[in-house]
């Protein structure tokens, strides 16, 4: 018989598994209604295919295949404007420029997009920005706004002989934050061998050595890069950063099997906090990200990254973005931690 001590029981911790189950199926059942009436809205933009680039990319091509892209991108400017499509005609416009420095550009889709910041031959430390979701070529223009930031303060703070490059990755489809795939790791699964090839490559463009690389990771980008981590082994990768992660559907730092350092940090005012850091199996298929990189159980190192939201991380004076200079120039002794 059981005892009746007046008490009211706390749900245990199958109660809450079971809820989160219940949470995730209401998700995954509304997007399933939701994305298919949403798709329609907007017809497929026409675009050109690639340029044409040597398949092995030198310093001495760099030149070249900046100016391919670039033209490639005017002409998807003017495919997209006759097209009607304005929104994206001027995105195009934007990095057909002559002041950007493409390394990769495929207007078609979402399009795809990584984009060089400084003298990259010649650089010794190089960023690699890795973003999450809702990136796309319409809203590239953000994610260079970061990567500028970044470069504006790595030039004011590399001390003398320090020579830096960002590189704007986007090397993959991110997810659409109101969707199926923004909940499972199957678009980082499918992102992480480019991000290795494109790895491979950099080792190829900075002369007389081989640049030391800090991978910066950001929301869903981090599970793209967790999925990375164990084939960067070789590729120069000292540092990873995950900032504003969902969690990256690893258990732990050790669990990426990377010899890199693994920094974490998440802003105050960062909504992705509420995000549940569990997964759970619906249907075959794992949904969530698992454990916080920010908790002590995760095991990475964990800096200071002030009041900022989601957004802030690369914001200029903001205490993350000290922090990622720092991490990215090799003074690991000066972050500050959280």
């Amino acid at each position: 018989m059981t005892a009746v001590t007046g008490e009211r029981q706390r749900p245990g911790p199958g109660h809450w598994r079971g809820r989160l189950r219940r949470t995730l199926l209401a998700t995954l059942l509304t997007v399933a209604v939701v994305l298919p009436l949403s798709a329609a809205v907007r017809p497929r933009i026409p675009a050109p295919p690639p340029a044409a680039l040597p398949a092995r990319l030198t310093p001495a091509a760099l030149a070249t295949a900046y100016d391919a892209n670039r033209e490639n991108a005017a002409e998807a400017a003017r495919m997209a404007a006759a097209h009607g499509d304005s929104s994206r005609a001027a995105a195009d416009r934007v990095l057909a420029s002559p002041a950007r420095h493409l390394l990769r550009f495929d207007a078609r889709g979402d399009g795809q997009v990584t984009e060089v910041l400084g003298d990259l031959p010649h650089a010794t430390r190089v960023a690699v920005l890795v973003p999450g979701s809702d990136t796309t070529l319409d809203t590239f223009a953000r994610f260079h706004a970061a990567a500028e930031s970044l470069y504006r303060r790595l030039a004011h703070e590399a001390p003398g002989g320090t020579r830096t490059a960002v590189v704007a990755w986007l090397g993959y489809r991110a997810p659409a934050t109101i969707s199926t795939t923004v909940l499972t790791t199957a678009r980082a699964g499918q992102a992480a061998p480019h991000l290795r090839t494109f790895l491979r490559e950099l080792r190829t463009l900075t002369a007389p050595e081989p640049a030391a690389v800090a991978l910066l990771c950001h929301s869903y980008g981090t599970v793209v890069c967790a999925r990375a981590a164990p084939g960067l082994t070789g590729l120069g990768v000292t540092d990873i950063a995950l900032v504003g992660s969902p969690g990256t559907g690893a258990d732990s730092a050790a669990a990426l099997r990377t010899s890199a350092r693994v920094w974490a940090a998440r802003g105050a005012d960062d909504w992705i906090a509420e995000v549940p850091h569990v997964s759970a199996d619906l249907f075959g298929t794992t949904v969530g990200f698992g454990t916080d990189p920010v908790s002590p159980a995760f095991g990475a190192r964990v800096f200071a990254a002030g009041p900022g939201g989601h957004s802030d991380y690369f914001t200029p004076g903001s205490a993350s973005l000290a922090n990622l200079t720092r991490i990215v120039l090799g003074e690991t002794t000066e972050v500050t931690r959280a």
